[in-house]
């Protein structure tokens, strides 16, 4: 099955995510511990992988990322229109 990309973009997330994730002081592997806290189950390499565009991003672990980094669905997908024109 191939995998569908939008303009390149497996993912239009990954730079707010490791924006937010930052500003919060939160390494990789601390994000991924609040969220199995949460029941998401991610590894510390499945944030980098969303974080540099070469993984999909399901909607659970949307909602997951923002209730861990207690920002809103629009902090999350701020700026999105750059990479959906390119």
């Amino acid at each position: 099955m191939a995998v569908r990309k939008l303009n390149n973009n497996l993912n239009v997330i990954g730079d707010n995510l490791r924006k937010y994730r930052k500003e919060k002081h939160l390494s990789q592997a601390d994000l991924t511990m609040e969220l199995n806290l949460l029941g998401i189950n991610l590894h510390k390499n499945d944030v980098y992988m969303i974080e540099n565009n070469k993984r999909t991003v399901k909607d659970y672990e949307i909602w997951g990322f923002i209730k861990v980094l207690n920002i809103t669905f629009d902090d999350l997908f701020a700026g999105i229109e750059n990479k959906l024109e390119n």
